[in-house]
């Protein structure tokens, strides 16, 4: 735990939360600033500040609540869909140095965009896209 991080000190109830699951390793609280009605927040227990710091067992744990959660949230609002994201880092937007993965319920005409509306992309030749993925599998 780390005693200035928001989310351990909601783990540890010194700041009062809407819980919808907890469990030995994960927590899920929904956000007090939603971008849409049930929008919540799964946590790792653990203070972990960025997705690849935590180990891949707890990692396991993280999605597996994700997974069960994500239909329980569009059931409770009557979404349709969701949108299911981590923001790794601060220049990837995230606020809070703990990790978290939104569950983000979506709704016809919410005027919200698919997530590739937030980037104006990448036009890579066959040749930089073998080089990356060389990097990437390198760096394994």
């Amino acid at each position: 735990m780390s005693e200035d991080c928001l989310f351990c000190q909601i783990v540890d109830g010194e700041i009062p939360s809407e819980t919808v699951y907890e469990d030995d390793t994960t927590y899920a609280f929904l956000d007090v600033n939603p971008l849409a009605r049930g929008h919540t927040l799964v946590i790792p227990k653990d203070h972990h500040e960025r997705v690849g710091d935590m180990p891949a067992d707890l990692a396991g744990d993280v999605f597996e609540t994700v997974n069960a959660l994500t239909p329980a949230v569009e059931a409770a609002v009557d979404a349709p869909a969701s949108t299911v994201v981590f923001n790794n880092g601060e220049d990837a937007g995230q606020e809070i140095p703990h990790t978290h993965c939104h569950i983000i319920p979506r709704f016809p005409d919410d005027g919200q965009r698919p997530i590739h509306s937030l980037f104006a992309g990448a036009d890579l030749s066959d040749d930089e896209m073998s080089e990356v993925g060389d990097a990437i599998r390198n760096a394994q």
